[in-house]
């Protein structure tokens, strides 16, 4: 079976690749062993080299691994520079933090001597998604590496060169052989991957229904897991809001990525006392939003990375206004070469509507008007997601009350949801469960063990 890499600015094969067999990937699992059993042994200054220097690949070549992303599924040309520009930035991060993050941690209790160690677990496989396909991957790659464990990448079938190219990168760094490898494997191999008994750990990126199954397959071998899944971000903006503001945000917090992001607001929550000016302006700067070749750098809005979610965005539209939703602008798929879809604003959007249950991958908004500030809190936990949630408003000491009866893994006052490898990332409820990055993330794949001394 092959795997293909297809432009979405115009639906034309680039390059095919040759899945592994399943030969081949015992083969790699078992190299990528022996090369752990070595790795674990290196000390903290030796792979802090050799994260630094991946570190400095990645932004000489910051260009050329951006035109790859951007080849293969679509964002725009400087979006994908920038995410190649974060991923040394957590490179960075854990080659300058790790040691210290991981140090033993001294307690005391009855005995002469009591400490906490944090050793690596072995092989960590990643499941990744193909809509950041590089920084997905280095924020599991940069702690989990430098925590002394192994790596093998499954990444999104779409995606295949940015797989490659990361391997590749890893290696002109100076890792050790095997020590991260890609394996070119469709979905239906995942779980038979995850049942070796060298795989210690899985941690995955994506929808909901790949998370469950996921889960399921690691529990009946009992595997440690970290769920990074859907979101249906809330995007809360009370009367005390910074309006003009609050809408500058709103687009690019929606349209980032050609919305298809876990943590892009999709559900723009509104009181009613500002509701009318912050629809006309939302949808004025909609409306003002530059669609066209991912490859131009003044393109603010490119294609859907894949055909068949072109269909299945454009069923969620007009499902949900066969429920009674209205388009204000947008709505329907671009008559053009490529993946392209309108940037659209729905109104209306009430509960058993698509768009107020499902998450909306794509450059879709939803306009929900509350009441009060109340009601707009419940409208934002009345999902069964919680990923990450962004409020408006002018008074602070307020905002933090209500940040603490918001459900979700983040709370981003007055500013877009957005990772950062200094802060923790992940969700609750059906959005998954771990925290990626971090302190915390670099813990989530290491055996915390205990050491008593009498």
């Amino acid at each position: 079976m092959l795997i293909q890499t297809i432009n979405p600015a115009n639906g034309k094969i680039v390059q095919t690749f040759e899945q592994h067999s399943s030969k081949q990937v015992n083969e790699i699992i078992g190299l990528t062993h022996e090369a752990f059993l070595n790795w674990r042994n290196a000390g903290f200054s030796v792979r802090k080299v050799f994260m630094k220097k991946a570190s400095a690949i990645l932004r000489e070549k910051k260009n050329e691994f951006g035109k790859i992303l951007t080849l293969e599924m679509g964002k725009p040309i400087v979006q994908a520079i920038a995410e190649v520009e974060k991923c040394a930035l957590v490179c960075d991060y854990y080659a300058e933090n790790a040691e210290n993050i991981l140090s033993e941690e001294i307690i005391a209790t009855d005995a002469s001597e009591s400490f906490v160690c944090f050793d690596p677990l072995g092989i960590v496989l990643a499941v990744m998604p193909w809509n950041f396909p590089f920084w997905q991957v280095f924020r599991f790659a940069a702690p989990a590496l430098m925590a002394g464990n192994a790596c093998l990448l499954k990444h999104a079938s779409n995606v295949p060169m940015s797989a490659l190219a990361i391997e590749e990168l890893f290696s002109q760094a100076g890792f050790p052989q095997n020590v991260f490898r890609t394996l070119l494997i469709g979905s239906s191999a995942v779980e038979k991957v995850i049942n070796h008994p060298k795989i210690k750990a899985v941690t995955l990126t994506g929808s909901e229904p790949a998370g469950k199954k996921v889960a399921e397959s690691c529990g009946k071998v009992l595997k440690k897991t970290v769920l990074e899944l859907g979101g249906s971000d809330p995007f809360i903006v009370l009367e005390d809001a910074a309006i003009d503001a609050a809408v500058k945000t709103a687009i690019t917090a929606r349209l980032i990525n050609n919305g298809q992001s876990c943590i892009a607001a999709k559900r723009f929550i509104v009181v009613e006392k500002v509701y009318d000016e912050f629809e006309k302006k939302f949808v004025e700067l909609m409306n003002k939003v530059k669609i066209g070749d991912p490859m131009n750098p003044e393109t603010e809005l490119g294609p859907i990375a894949r055909e068949d979610l072109l269909f299945e965005l454009e069923d969620q539209v007009q499902r949900s206004v066969q429920s009674g939703a209205k388009i204000l602008c947008g709505g329907k798929r671009i008559a053009r070469e490529g993946f392209y879809f309108e940037a659209t604003i729905l109104a209306n959007v009430l509960p058993g509507t698509p768009a107020y249950e499902e998450e909306i991958f794509g450059p879709v908004a939803t306009l929900i008007k509350a009441v009060d500030e109340e009601d707009a809190i419940r409208i934002a936990n009345d999902s069964q997601f919680g990923l990450g949630a962004s409020l408006w408003t002018s008074n602070i000491e307020k905002a933090k009350r209500l940040a603490a009866r918001i459900e979700s893994g983040s709370v981003f006052i007055n500013g877009m949801v957005k990772s950062d490898p200094r802060l923790p990332f992940g969700g609750i409820k059906n959005s998954g469960y771990g925290r990626e990055i971090s302190h915390y993330g670099i813990k989530e794949f290491v055996n915390i063990k205990t050491v008593w001394i009498k």
